[in-house]
Parts: structure tokens; C-alpha cells; sequence
């Protein structure tokens, strides 16, 4: 492998880090907006789906685009996810329709996900060694902390003073910065010795079918009753889909997710965290904007800024955690600390409320991103230092895979929680309401975002309105709750998982064999 000197090194850095700041922005900025765009285009039945379409698309293309990186070198799918990833962000800008937002979402996440499964492995392909690349990851996550600290409050001002398609258009200059750099400095590294280098299309294309399967069968169980035989059905071919997909991956010879990768324990263990470390941080991040907009009545500035210490700690805790790594002796043990921290951080944001001050929900905010920034990159580095080099982009692509899978589960899930517990409690609040046209408006969360609906409401109900408001805003937000004491029990199972992680050992073969 040729060397480089230390201007090319940060130069390539910058440009993954322009990527990653592309990610990062555009999960961010889109939460704090999402309940004004609700608002415009009334479509509070799809909210889920803004997000789940991303992440279904995005978690099928990190994991073929981590193996065609391993078989054909990375640079190309970098440029290549950086061109559609922009233009898709246009399209999000110009969506007429909750509809066309979330199709336009969904070609959003192929390019996400081509950059994430890319973008990620490339770190190492620059430092093989994981201790340097520990250190040189430390830019990574300042980047991505500066992305993410701008996000909610960048969100929430240009809703206010440009609207909500002006978030989406944020990502066009840095992806027109971004396609230059990569382009001149990543470097082309090719970690295949030849042979067989086709991919599995049939098991991409069951991959992409099992998560679709998974998507709209968890999204649909909530609103069929159980003894209807579609919703059995939807289970059942769902689980046909992920069981053609397991049994053709052990018989293909070049299978998009490789088996062999799950004959290693530390490998079956950080899957399961980084699917459980997703749902968590989906529901966080995502409900949290809802909650201070829809159940606590502020601002989208406001709710950014609030939301802001979530993000900043992330970077925080990752910052620390590239200073801990090469110094413990145990350094698999972050993540179980981690996780105990988030468990605390996690308990106290389901306990607020519209009374409590300020600073203190944004100190929740920050020990759940805090334990965050210990989660993340562990997971990444742990699973690459698990793998031979060969399969360390297909690995990388898996962690990431998993953890958009536990997102995407998690979007459908918290929605379907908080839609049920809505529903439930907002019916006693209308109970003796009289008037067919002030029940419909209850009918969905949109009423507490939406300014005309509230309107609608003072003119229907007079004096009343504003209890009946009440009622609602205490339905929504017990929701949200609930799906946050959900979070709490999920993270117990993932610190006993994190707590029989094998030793962290890094492996240093198979060196790559081009570099263009």
C-alpha cells in the first residue's frame, strides 16, 4: 500500500467527514421540521413513514453497497451516493404531498445508505492499524457533532423564517462541496485479491423484500384487529421472505451478507446491540421534537434548541471515548457503561413534563447523547477489529444495517404505541363532546400542530377549546411516554448482552491489494 503524507490523510478525512456531515444534518434537521410539515401538507397518518421509508432503503443499501466496497474498492459508490443523496434532498424540498415526500425520502435513503455503507469502511481502508484509526476517528466524530449540534437549531430557524423545504435544500452546497474532495483525495483501495467478484442480486433483491415485509407488517398490526386473517398473513410471508433470504445466503457463493461472519460471537453480539441501540436512539432523537412541539406546545426554535444537548454529547462521549479506547484494558466495557448511563438519561425524559424547567429536560437530552457517543463508534470498531480485513466493509455495512433495521422497527413501533395510547385517552377527553365535527379534529396528534385545526376548534367549541387542547396535549404526551419506558426496557436487555462482549482484539491480515 503506498504511503501518504499527512495533508492527503486529512484531505481524504475532510471529505468522508463532508459526508458524514451530510448524514448527519439530514437526520437532524429533518425531526425538529417534521411537525410543521405535517402541519402544511396534513398528513399525520404518514409521519412514521417519512422516516421509515429512509430507513428502509437505507438499511438495504448498506449492506449491498458494503460488499460491492469490499469486491470493487469504495471511492466510486462515495461519489456516486453523494450525486443522488443531493438531488434527492431537492426532490424532498419540492414535495407537494405527504406522499410524494416519503417516495422522495425513500430515494433519500438509497443514497444514504450507499454512503453509510461506504463511507464508514473507508476509515479504515485510510489507517489499518485500529488504534491509529481510533485517533483519526476523533475528527470523524467532531465533524459529525458539529452536523448534528447545528441540526435541531439550524431545523427549527429555518422552519420558522424559510419554511420546511429550506432544511432539505441545506444539503445541496455541502454536497456540491463534498463531490470535488472525495473525488481528488479519498484514494481508490480495493481489498479483494481477485477471483470471484459478483454479488448475490437475488439475495439483494429477498433482502430488500424481507425489509419491506417487516416494515408494513409492523406498521399494519396496530391498526388490524388481531383476529383478522390478513395481519396473520402479513406475518407469516414475512417470515417466509427472511427465511428464503437466511437459507439462500448459506447456499449462494457469493452471498451479500456473508455467514460466516455470524461464526464469530462478537459478531452475533454487536448485531443485536447495534439493532437495539437503533430502536433507542430512533425513538429518542425522532419523538422528542413531537414531544416539546406537540405535547409541551413550544416553538420548533425552542424544541431545537432543547434538542440540541442530545447532539452535542454525542460527539462529546465519542470524543472521550477515542481517548479511553487505546488506554483501558478492557475497552469492550464502554459500552456496557454507556448503556447504564443512557438507562438514567432515558428515565428521566420520560418523566417530563410541561412545568419542568427548561435546563433540566435539556440535561436529560444530554446524558442520553453523552452515553450515546460511547455506543456508536465502539460498535463500528469493535466489529471491524472482529473480521478479517477482507469482510471489514460488509461488516461495517452490518452493524449499520442492523442499527437502521432497530430504527426502522422502532419508527413503526413508538408510532403505532403512541397512536394507541393517543386514541385511548384523547376519547374520554371528547366523551361528552356532542358535536361530530370536534371529534373528527381529535382524530389524530395533527390538531396540536396545526394552527388552523386549532382555530377550527376555538370556533366549534368556544370556551371549551382550550381543555379539550389540554386533554390532548396529555394524551399525546403519555404516548410518547410510554414509548420511552418501552426504551428503558429495552436498554436493561442490551447491558446484559454488552456485558458478555468477548475481549476487544484487533485484527491486522490481509493487506489490500490496489490502490488507485
Amino acid at each position: 500500500m503506498e504511503t501518504r503524507s499527512r495533508w492527503v490523510s486529512v484531505a481524504a478525512m475532510s471529505g468522508i467527514c463532508l459526508v458524514m456531515m451530510l448524514i448527519a444534518l439530514d437526520q437532524t434537521v429533518v425531526g425538529t421540521a417534521l411537525p410543521r410539515v405535517v402541519a402544511e401538507l396534513q398528513g399525520y397518518a404518514l409521519y412514521p413513514w417519512v422516516a421509515s421509508a429512509y430507513l428502509m432503503t437505507n438499511a438495504v443499501m448498506i449492506a449491498i453497497t458494503g460488499r460491492l466496497g469490499d469486491l470493487y474498492g469504495r471511492k466510486p459508490f462515495v461519489l456516486t451516493a453523494i450525486v443522488l443523496f443531493t438531488l434527492a434532498s431537492m426532490l424532498c424540498g419540492m414535495a407537494q404531498s405527504m406522499l410524494q415526500l416519503v417516495l422522495a425520502r425513500a430515494l433519500q435513503g438509497i443514497g444514504g445508505g450507499m454512503l453509510a455503507g461506504a463511507a464508514f469502511a473507508s476509515v479504515s481502508d485510510l489507517f489499518p492499524d485500529p488504534m491509529q484509526r481510533v485517533r483519526w476517528q476523533a475528527m470523524l466524530s467532531a465533524t459529525f457533532g458539529i452536523a448534528t449540534a447545528m441540526g435541531p437549531a439550524l431545523g427549527g430557524w429555518l422552519t420558522e423564517h424559510l419554511g420546511w423545504r429550506s432544511v432539505f435544500y441545506v444539503n445541496l452546497p455541502i454536497g456540491v462541496l463534498a463531490l470535488p474532495v472525495v473525488w481528488r483525495y479519498l484514494p481508490h483501495v480495493v481489498n479483494h485479491d481477485g477471483g470471484e467478484r459478483s454479488i448475490d442480486w437475488l439475495g439483494a433483491g429477498l433482502l430488500a423484500i424481507g425489509f419491506c415485509a417487516i416494515l408494513f407488517t409492523t406498521e399494519r398490526f396496530g391498526t388490524m384487529r388481531m383476529g383478522n386473517p390478513w395481519i396473520w398473513a402479513m406475518v407469516a410471508g414475512t417470515v417466509l421472505v427472511c427465511w428464503l433470504f437466511v437459507r439462500h445466503q448459506r447456499h449462494s457463493r457469493a452471498p451479500v451478507i456473508p455467514p460466516r461472519l455470524f461464526a464469530e460471537k462478537a459478531v452475533r453480539q454487536l448485531c443485536a446491540l447495534g439493532f437495539l441501540t437503533g430502536l433507542v436512539m430512533f425513538v429518542l432523537i425522532f419523538y422528542a421534537p413531537l414531544l416539546l412541539q406537540g405535547g409541551f406546545g413550544l416553538s420548533p426554535k425552542t424544541a431545537g434548541v432543547l434538542v440540541t444537548p442530545l447532539l452535542v454529547s454525542i460527539t462529546i462521549g465519542s470524543i472521550i471515548n477515542g481517548r479511553l479506547v487505546p488506554r483501558l484494558p478492557q475497552p469492550e466495557k464502554l459500552i456496557s457503561w454507556g448503556l447504564l448511563v443512557l438507562m438514567f438519561g432515558t428515565a428521566l425524559l420520560a418523566t417530563l413534563n410541561d412545568a419542568t424547567p427548561h435546563w433540566l429536560m435539556a440535561l436529560g437530552f444530554a446524558v442520553c447523547g453523552l452515553s450515546l457517543g460511547f455506543q456508536l463508534p465502539n460498535l463500528t470498531l469493535q466489529v471491524q477489529s472482529a473480521v478479517d480485513r477482507a469482510d471489514v466493509g460488509v461488516a461495517s455495512a452490518l452493524i449499520q444495517m442492523t442499527r437502521m433495521l432497530g430504527s426502522m422497527i422502532g419508527a413503526s413501533a413508538a408510532g403505532l404505541a403512541v397512536d394507541l395510547r393517543y386514541r385511548q385517552q384523547v376519547s374520554e377527553v371528547v366523551a361528552g363532546v356532542g358535536s361530530p365535527d370536534i371529534t373528527r379534529l381529535f382524530d389524530s396528534p395533527q390538531l396540536l400542530l396545526r394552527v388552523q385545526d386549532q382555530t377550527r376548534l376555538v370556533q366549534l367549541a368556544g370556551a371549551d377549546a382550550a381543555s379539550l387542547l389540554d386533554g390532548a396535549r396529555h394524551a399525546l404526551v403519555s404516548g410518547i411516554h410510554m414509548a420511552f419506558f418501552a426504551c428503558l426496557a429495552i436498554l436493561v436487555l442490551s447491558y446484559l448482552i454488552a456485558r458478555r462482549l468477548p475481549p476487544f482484539v484487533a485484527k491486522l491480515a490481509t493487506k489490500p491489494v490496489a490502490v488507485h
